[in-house]
């Protein structure tokens, strides 16, 4: 590959090119956003911080994110958090992830100020009139010295993923890591300096870091940064920035589709692809995006242990195939049996992977590595076929974890929650089946004493992000196990919800 860090993906726009543009916000060329980035870098180490030390980035999507990210990326190792946690959450995650920074906008993140453990340093960031990125805080730290280059070996990046039987696990990826997937992104769909990408999934998440945004500079062109995804808007900003693509988890396309009366909306025109990833998507939603926004849609297939992108169907006129997640890209998937052997083709299977843009292993946690790594490879989790032409067809989960709109919900986060409650015995939280989301969150209790659905319901949003909360509770007796007294949470979905 030719470049192993993130910087390096940088160096292939011209710099008078448009890098990065913000509806009603500042725009950036690849000139500016170079030079952004090396001030900010500088920041952040006059400001104490160093190589390895985590900086927390609490940001709306906007140029100020992608330069932070970046700067927090070359100076430290970057760890974005979701805006919409709430207190306890943040507590949780800036713990975890032992930040030594946080970073949020002038005047707005009070919950993960309040959360702030003793000794991370505040930090508010923002441009400025003249469109400088400006760095200020209160905390007085020795200066860590100049930023040096950082090497392919050093982290970059943390990001949590859920698991089904512990608090989320720690996803450290490496400068290297990252740089060969933007590029693996932006070859597998021939992205050019004359593309324009509308970013509408979160920057906090591996999704909108690499497929929308990083892969997209790599090629040289450009990122548009609307500050959420508004449905209402949408192809009014396609249509003005002349987007060439966009990448999105399936609800997305969803939304798109529900408010379409059936003509192709303006600013569809100008669209190469549509790329959906992160959660499946059906092959009617698929078809009917491509027959009313008249691009043909590729889905993907991606985790944040692989540093998003694993497989995706090819651009026509190669054929991309309707319920399949595509051929591998970049890296190896295989298929495994319970016993660590590889499948033949057309042989179902655990999703196994192994290249250059996996991780080496999760941050200090030895048993989640054990179970993860075999021979070599790592085991996503899920159940797959690969077809006679190497396509993979995804055929459920093997975790547990809930994945409401390509968002990665870890169950036992929900239990923990509603067992704070003076009234609730026991909890097991699951997903059920939705027909926008994917999956929505539902949850069984078993009371100690009075409380209704509804009060439940109400503290838990009290304690979670808005997508964490159930929005069904079954109230019972018991909850089912299986035989040997174990609780399966697909069972006791299927128990209390079947089909």
């Amino acid at each position: 590959m030719s470049g192993q860090t993130l910087n390096r993906v940088l160096e292939h726009g011209h710099a008078k090119d448009p890098a990065i543009l913000v509806p009603g916000g500042v725009s950036l060329t690849y000139g500016l956003l170079r030079e952004q980035v090396a001030a900010a870098t500088e920041m952040l180490c006059g400001l104490g911080l160093g190589r390895h030390d985590r900086i927390a980035l609490v940001l709306p999507n906007s140029a100020e994110s992608i330069v932070l990210f970046l700067a927090a990326a070359t100076a430290g190792i970057a760890a974005p958090l979701n805006a919409a946690y709430k207190e306890d959450e943040f507590r949780f995650y800036l713990q975890d992830t032992q930040a030594r920074a946080l970073i949020v906008p002038p005047n707005l993140g009070e919950a993960a100020r309040r959360a702030r453990p003793d000794g991370v340093a505040l930090i508010e960031a923002g441009f400025d009139e003249r469109g400088r990125i400006v760095l200020e805080s209160g905390t007085s730290r020795p200066p860590a010295g100049p930023a040096a280059e950082p090497g392919g070996d050093d982290v970059a990046l943390v990001l949590h993923t859920s698991g089904t039987t512990s608090r989320p696990k720690l996803v450290p990826l490496r400068q290297r890591n990252l740089a060969y997937s933007a590029e693996n992104i932006a070859h597998t769909y021939g992205l050019t300096p004359g593309d324009v990408a509308l970013c509408v999934m979160p920057l906090f998440h591996i999704h909108g870091l690499m497929a929308s945004t990083m892969a997209t500079l790599f090629s040289g062109g450009t990122v548009v940064v609307p500050a959420k995804f508004d449905p209402m808007t949408f192809w009014t900003v396609a249509q003005e920035y002349r987007a060439t693509w966009y990448s999105a988890v399936p609800t997305i396309h969803q939304m798109l589709l529900m408010r379409n009366r059936g003509e192709r909306p303006p600013g569809a025109d100008t669209l190469r692809f549509i790329r959906s990833s992160s959660s499946s998507l059906s092959p009617e939603t698929m078809s009917q995006l491509e027959a009313r926004f008249g691009a043909p849609v590729i889905e993907a297939y991606g985790m944040t242990e692989a540093s998003h992108q694993m497989a995706s169907n090819p651009l026509p006129p190669a054929i991309h195939k309707p319920g399949s997640v595509g051929l591998e890209t970049g890296i190896r998937i295989s298929v495994m049996d319970e016993h660590g052997h590889l499948q033949a083709r057309g042989e179902a299977g655990e999703v196994v992977i192994r290249g250059d843009s996996v991780i080496d292993g999760y941050a200090n946690n030895a048993e989640a590595n054990a179970k993860s790594f075999v021979d070599g490879w790592f085991r996503t989790g899920d159940l797959g076929v690969l077809d006679s032409d190497g396509y993979l067809s995804l055929i459920g989960r093997l975790k547990e974890m809930i994945n409401r709109g390509g968002e990665k919900i870890a169950p036992r986060e929900i239990d923990e929650v509603l067992l704070q409650h003076p009234s609730v015995g026991e909890a097991v939280a699951f997903g059920l089946p939705h027909p926008s989301w994917g999956e929505e969150v539902a949850a069984a209790v078993v009371l100690k004493s009075p409380a209704t659905e509804k009060e439940l319901i109400a503290f838990a949003r009290e304690r979670l992000a808005d997508y964490k909360v159930p929005k069904k509770i079954f109230i019972v007796e018991q909850i089912p196990r299986t035989g040997s007294g174990k609780i399966q949470r697909r069972s006791v979905a299927e128990t209390l919800n079947p089909r």
